[in-house]
């Protein structure tokens, strides 16, 4: 099965290629917000905010939690399990 460390490094591949876009992977400890989404990214001026989780596994309820904050917000929020959820969600809001 595929390792979620190998799903964000494919998203930021995928992300960071595509022209306007600009995508980090968030990095939990100290200096983070627990919860917070895995990749944090800004595609044409929006802010998009992505849960990385392995096929079948959901998040937990402080993801939840951060994920909402980050929706009330305005930015795009999902999780997503490859480049091609991510494809498909910013085909749907129109990125």
């Amino acid at each position: 099965m595929t390792t979620e460390r190998a799903i964000v490094k494919a998203i930021l591949a995928y992300l960071n290629g595509r022209p306007g876009c600009l995508a980090r992977k968030r990095w939990g400890g100290g200096m983070g917000v627990a919860g917070d989404p895995d990749i944090d990214a800004c595609i044409r001026g929006r802010s998009v905010q992505l849960e990385v989780k392995r096929p079948g596994e959901k998040p937990t309820p402080l993801q939840l939690k951060r994920m909402e904050e980050w929706r009330q917000a305005g930015a795009v929020v999902a999780v997503v399990s490859s480049v091609a959820d991510v494809k498909s969600l910013l085909t749907e809001v129109d990125l």
